[in-house]
């Protein structure tokens, strides 16, 4: 009975060690057990968002406990802005349209990949989310992708799912989505 139950406990933490694996983005390891920034801050892939969320003073609001589910624009996903987009928005006069951008990528509370897929399928379609900017993004699946379409009409493939933090939940996004 000793061995079973030493042995379950074992299969236990080799479960809990697997769920606990960090996902890999921007070529860094994201930690579950660090909070976004903490994370965000090693990817190479996010080092413009990393300085907008600086410039915007949200360091210490991403930092806190949340929860919060981030949908964040790679580097690539900001250069397709309009050239000059990007610099104008990081000016200390535009902190408040920074910010607001910003907050729009954000919903409070943790939405794994599944919780987003399951809210599609109730919503026969389309779900609709709530963003702590006040503003409404829209998931969607086309094919086996799923996206986001801001209120300008403008859509954003998610491409990596699901990377766990202590205070939330971030999936990448290939474009910039942008509030009315």
């Amino acid at each position: 009975m000793k061995k079973v139950l030493i042995a379950s406990f074992s299969l236990l933490l080799s479960v809990a060690a697997y769920a606990q694996k960090p996902v890999t983005v921007g070529g860094a390891p994201m930690y579950p057990t660090k909070n976004i920034i903490e994370n965000a801050v090693n990817s190479k892939d996010h080092t413009t968002l990393v300085a907008a969320v600086k410039a915007a003073g949200l360091v210490e609001t991403l930092s806190g406990a949340g929860p919060f589910t981030v949908f964040a624009p790679t580097n690539a996903a900001f250069e397709k802005l309009p050239a000059g987009t990007v610099e104008n928005l990081l000016k200390p006069e535009n902190k408040g349209t920074l910010t607001a951008v910003l907050t729009y990528h954000v919903v409070a509370g943790k939405l794994s990949a599944a919780d987003v897929a399951n809210a599609i399928k109730a919503g026969k379609g389309t779900a609709t989310l709530t963003t702590v900017q006040g503003g409404k993004l829209q998931a969607m699946m086309s094919g086996k992708d799923v996206l986001l379409k801001d209120e300008k009409g403008n859509t954003s493939k998610i491409s990596i799912f699901d990377v766990n933090q202590s205070n939330g939940v971030i999936h990448v996004v290939e474009s910039v989505v942008l509030p009315k």
